[in-house]
């Protein structure tokens, strides 16, 4: 049976950070518990408890709860009202669609002094004759009993007529309780029958698929499409069978069907486990050993190479909102496998790398997977040594600066950036002015311009 544990209690707690022990205020319907206990213990300052539609049988392990005002146990397969005399501050109760038929029990809350409503429809007792008279004259506190106001007239009548309405109700209280004796027989009844059509079905089916059946091995899948063709006619029947037989409601029949609804949900989450599993796994490496490029999860993605740091960055477009545990990046010197929510991501890398230095993070504001893998082959760029020059003609300037007793200024150095130096483009030209006169025809016709009395000696 399902119970109330601390992690539910916490969950439904998150209006109060998840602190229980100064909840004034919890939902707990429609989380099939089948045993009311801890909260007495766990939430001493509850005022305000809903418990609608789960399988409570009884009512305990509440008592304690002192300002407890409202307590909603409606849909539930309650059968007497009991347990509720040491919640002194309870105003109003809801015992709505139970199984209530021990009418008698209600002489229980004569303790609960501040009580003004009760609901008890739905209930078998409100079918008895008298039912009204007999809540409100047994409970004097009352205001409302099922979202009725209770008139004062109404009350003088009822304690007229209490002791004559009291006999009544004894004696269908009695008839009710042989009625339920028989029905609660009967429910056993069922359920072993229940019980001995499904060890039946287990022996013939382990008779069915056993080796020395004549079934062989070459057909197996066939025979196994036909056993799942099986397999669902036969649910299908026992579905129709079970939702088709009348029965009895009682408690008995309403855990009977939330136990089958269970069953069947349970075994529809095992066979789809199963067809995950039985999925053909993805050929990533051919049988000669090639690696293929695959793209399962159907991400976008780029693959950069980043000649300058002599490196290859794999920008993967991850969904935004996937969590990070979800995703299993494995990196190879030829090739790069991301494993997506178990979805492979494959690709072959154009350049041999190295794995061990590689490294993945993701991106804080689109979410994408970026890998950085430094190739094998390591390239010693001219720029470096430009770089080193500089930096030993800078500490030249600063040691100079520093003899002077000149005062350090920090200047940017145009090297470092990417930007074309103008200054050297200007140089450049300039020596190409010092070759021959040929080269610069532009020049001589300028000189053709300016000057008038100029006479061209081609001797000169």
């Amino acid at each position: 049976f399902l119970s109330v544990t601390e992690d539910l209690v916490r969950r439904r707690a998150e209006h109060n950070n998840c602190e229980i022990f100064s909840l004034e205020e919890i939902s707990l319907h429609q989380q099939e518990i089948e045993k009311l206990e801890h909260l007495d213990k766990w939430c001493r300052d509850l005022k305000i408890l809903y418990l609608q539609n789960n399988l409570i049988p009884k009512l305990e392990n509440v008592g304690k709860l002192k300002k407890l005002e409202y307590l909603n146990v409606a849909l539930n397969n309650i059968e007497r009202i009991e347990n509720l005399e040491g919640c002194e501050e309870l105003k109003k109760l809801d015992l709505t669609a139970n199984f209530i038929g021990e009418l008698s029990s209600v002489e229980s809350l004569k303790c609960n002094i501040h009580l003004k409503e009760l609901f008890l429809m739905g209930n078998p007792c409100t079918e008895f004759e008298g039912y009204r008279e007999f809540v409100v004259a047994t409970l004097h506190q009352l205001k409302y009993l099922d979202s009725k106001e209770i008139e004062r007239s109404e009350r003088i009548k009822a304690l007229q007529n209490y002791p004559e309405v009291k006999w009544k109700i004894r004696e269908q209280e009695q008839a009710y309780l042989l009625k339920r004796a028989k029905e609660k027989e009967e429910a056993q009844r069922r359920m072993q029958e229940r019980k001995d059509e499904k060890q039946k079905q287990k022996d013939s089916k382990l008779g069915f698929g056993s080796p020395d059946s004549p079934q062989g091995k070459p057909n197996q899948a066939e025979g196994d499409g036909e056993q799942e063709g099986c397999r669902t006619v036969e649910n299908d029947d026992e579905d129709r069978k079970f939702w088709e037989e009348p029965t009895p409601y009682t408690p008995e029949s309403r855990l009977e069907t939330h136990r089958y609804i269970e069953e069947k949900r349970r075994a529809q989450e095992n066979t789809r486990e199963l067809k995950k599993r039985e999925k053909t796994a993805w050929t990533l490496v051919t049988a000669e050993g090639k690696i293929l490029n695959v793209n399962v999860p159907k991400l976008h993605f780029s693959l950069k190479d980043d000649e300058e740091n002599n490196q290859i960055i794999l920008d993967l477009a991850v969904y935004r909102h996937l969590d990070t545990s979800l995703l299993d990046v494995d990196v190879q010197p030829t090739y790069i496998r991301v494993l997506v929510k178990g979805k492979p991501f494959q690709l072959v890398l154009p350049e041999e790398v190295k794995p061990d230095s590689s490294f993945a993070k993701r991106s804080q504001t689109t979410g994408h997977l970026v890998v950085t893998m430094p190739k094998a082959k390591e390239i010693i760029l001219a720029k470096q040594k430009v770089s080193a020059s500089i930096k030993h003609s800078d500490c030249n300037t600063k040691q100079k600066a520093t003899r002077s007793g000149q005062i350090e200024k920090l200047e940017v150095d145009p090297s470092k950036y990417s930007f074309p130096d103008v200054t050297k483009i200007i140089q450049e030209k300039e020596r190409t002015g010092q070759g021959p006169i040929k080269l610069q025809p532009q020049k001589v016709t300028e000189v053709k311009k300016s000057c008038v009395d100029f006479e061209n000696n081609e001797d000169v």
